[in-house]
């Protein structure tokens, strides 16, 4: 198949330090490169792909000092996109919802992955509007503040097996803290288990200009502490020793977190999670095989002194059965081939004209049937 990948601009593909997003994409493309099918990716030029990359910017925007709006550099995206989307069989969308208005009309051709979170009330007449754009979730509990979008599938994310290896126990016995500093992921919890814990916590995560004043004024002050340590943040090479010599990985998030890619990410070393059981921690850990699922700071505490006893090598497994790269890039391959098998090829400057803007072909209702 010809397939392309639209991924966001903020980060390279894959990114330097974090980008859920961005990394998910390179994974799903190397694979499906790897598949054998011809795969383009329109990205930041200073992305690394074996499929063909189309750059509309020289380098990530978070990157580039330069950059003071990032809209106009996505727009100039979108129009790379439209102008070559006669070349695919599949557009496949990684930018929420910047292109539905311009690709409204070629709907039958696109599948856009939302990668996050849902629950904010603006977009509910946006996606309501647009319920005939496919769209696909990273959780079943991402779909739920949006039940009028026009969804048509459930893929969680999938990492290559060979990215980290296995950890058969934690070299030094820490809690490992792994992510952005934000008052929704929870560091001040993950803190305050730590110190109730006795047990010490790296914290290993980036702050976003945007949660700097939150990082100065709530978190900073409790770093002051022996058991804290707080490292900064770290790049893909570093990651899997981080997570791999953790005896647990500290999830307490206070909102829906759409999937987590960092437990698939722990899992995936052998490290077990302990996570508060909000948006899709119930659906990525596996309850007292992958990890420990709790409601409170209590909970959490006693789930600190029984982990030891996880068998890692069952966490590895759980990783193995459900969150390989393969199984990621088969679940969506169904969705490009049903997709394919349903669209009338019109050419993007027919389907992009005055007397067809405004149709809204209710593709996803075949899509859904057709994967029944």
């Amino acid at each position: 198949m010809k397939i392309a990948q639209i991924a966001p601009l903020a980060e390279r593909v894959p990114p330097v330090l974090y980008g859920g997003t961005e990394r998910i994409v390179s994974y799903l493309t190397e694979e499906l490169v790897c598949q054998g099918h011809e795969v383009t990716l329109f990205a930041s030029g200073d992305s690394i792909t074996q499929g063909t990359l189309v750059p509309s910017v020289t380098k990530a925007l978070r990157l580039d000092q330069t950059v003071r709006d990032p809209l106009p550099h996505m727009i100039l995206l979108l129009e790379q996109v439209r102008a070559r989307a006669d070349q695919f069989d599949v557009l496949h969308f990684h930018i929420d919802l910047l292109h539905f208005p311009l690709f409204r009309p070629l709907a039958e051709r696109t599948i856009t992955t939302l990668h996050g979170r849902l629950d904010l009330p603006d977009l509910r007449p946006f996606y309501e509007e647009f319920s005939d754009m496919p769209v696909v979730s990273i959780s079943d509990c991402q779909q739920t503040p949006l039940p009028a979008a026009g969804w048509i599938a459930t893929v969680p994310h999938g990492m290559p097996r060979g990215i980290t290896r296995f950890y058969d126990g934690p070299s030094q016995g820490y809690l490992a803290f792994l992510g952005r500093i934000c008052p929704e992921k929870g560091p001040d919890r993950a803190i305050a288990i730590a110190k109730r814990s006795g047990i010490k916590l790296k914290i290993a995560a980036k702050v976003d200009r945007v949660d700097q004043a939150y990082f100065e004024r709530e978190i900073r002050p409790l770093l002051d502490d022996p058991l804290i340590e707080w490292i900064g943040e770290i790049d893909e090479r570093q990651k899997p020793e981080f997570l791999g010599n953790a005896l647990a990985l500290l999830f307490p998030i206070d909102w829906p977190e759409p999937f987590g890619l960092v437990l698939i990410e722990a899992m995936a070393c052998g490290t077990p999670t302990i996570g508060f059981r909000r948006g899709s921690v119930p659906e990525v850990v596996d309850h007292g095989v992958s990890g420990m699922i709790v409601d409170n700071e209590d909970q959490a505490v006693e789930a600190v002194h029984d982990i030891a006893k996880f068998d890692r090598s069952a966490v590895r497994a759980c990783f193995e059965r459900r969150f390989t790269v393969e199984r990621m890039a088969n679940d969506y391959l169904r969705l490009y081939e049903v997709c394919a098998r349903k669209i009338v090829r019109r050419p993007v400057s027919a389907a992009l004209s005055p007397a067809n803007e405004v149709a809204k072909p209710p593709v996803w209702h075949d899509v859904k049937s057709a994967l029944g």
